[in-house]
């Protein structure tokens, strides 16, 4: 199977450790990189402001005062991070501060990997990739048909699957928030994703869920949102009352504040008079009733999405009687292979 050589990172039988401040860490890393940061943030900030204002000369100095007394400290933790004492290191670009990270690691008997130009490099690759052309499998559907559940069965049974809600920790609505973790910066989105892309093929199907542009906060990368466009559709078509019911069940179990809070955001949409219908159902428990008004709005959203287009991809309609997502997945195969 075709691989992208990000795929490289997750294959590594020791740690990756980047060097980087606390600060850029956060912003994004290596899937499954550990922090054993050189410097502090604030230490960081203070060395980019003396190269700036003073010269390198003093910036390098100042750097080396820093470092001196963390040495032993941070060889230690070094061994917590990788007991085999073996690691790929980075920093940024492959400079100053991996290079005194690799001397001293090296000096306390490790045996170091050094990534080559560093994190920036790797972030050039990472957005590189989503060019890579794949064969994806649109799945759509209205709100409600369980597409997410479909997809997760099309992967238990051998199929290719990327979940983009899932690595965005968000089901791409109003209501999408709830009961996810909190969603990674956007920089760390992309890094996960194409984590997630470099083990699946380019010559084979990929099933991935209809989404917009935006998943919450975060955006799809321009160049694999442009495939995803492209790409053949599958909607299943699911009854109403099925949806009513299986997002009932799901809502039901969740905070009322949560839900009173997302119809609060929809209430543009939804009006002044369906908002507090909305609100008031909430308040009652009849989650049944909440949902209906709600999907007034999100079925004429996504059936107004689904009008014709000239340069539209082929589009296949799959009628299923229920949320069943064993059977829709079977079904869903069925007719692929048949389309195919």
């Amino acid at each position: 199977m075709p691989r992208h050589a990000l795929s490289e990172f997750d294959a590594l039988p020791y740690p990756i450790l980047d060097v980087r401040a606390p600060i850029e860490f956060a912003q994004g890393h290596v899937p499954g990189a550990l922090n054993l940061p050189l410097f502090t943030d604030e230490e960081r900030a203070r060395i980019g402001t003396t190269y700036k204002q003073v010269s390198q000369d003093r910036a390098v100095h100042l750097g080396l005062e820093f470092f001196g007394p963390k040495m032993s400290g941070m060889v230690k933790l070094a061994q917590k991070l990788a007991p085999g004492k073996e690691v790929r290191l980075h920093c940024w670009r492959g400079g100053m501060r991996s290079g005194a990270v690799l001397w001293l690691l090296e000096l306390a008997g490790f045996k170091v990997h050094l990534l080559d130009h560093g994190y920036k490099d790797y972030r050039r690759a990472v957005l590189a990739s989503f060019a890579q052309p794949r064969q994806w499998r649109v799945l759509g559907g209205l709100t409600g048909s369980g597409k997410t559940d479909v997809l997760h069965q099309l992967a238990a049974g051998g199929e290719f699957v990327l979940d983009l809600e899932g690595l965005a920790h968000h089901k791409g609505s109003a209501f999408g928030s709830i009961g996810q973790p909190a969603q990674p910066t956007q920089e760390q989105f992309e890094n996960n994703l194409a984590a997630a892309l470099a083990w699946l093929p380019t010559d084979a199907p990929i099933w991935v869920e209809d989404e917009s542009r935006q998943i919450g906060r975060l955006t799809i990368p321009p160049g694999l949102f442009a495939q995803l466009q492209a790409a053949p559709r599958f909607v299943l078509e699911v009854p109403r009352a099925a949806r009513v019911a299986k997002l009932a069940a799901e809502y039901g179990a969740e905070d009322p504040q949560l839900l009173a809070e997302a119809i609060e955001r929809l209430r543009k949409r939804l009006g002044g008079l369906a908002t507090q219908q909305a609100l008031a159902a909430v308040a009652a428990a009849d989650f049944p009733l909440m949902v209906e008004l709600v999907l007034d709005y999100y079925d004429k959203t996504y059936t107004h999405g689904l009008a014709p287009r000239p340069d539209e991809p082929p589009r296949t309609f799959v009628p299923v009687p229920g949320c069943d997502a064993a059977a829709n997945a079977a079904t869903l195969l069925g007719v692929a292979t048949a389309a195919h």
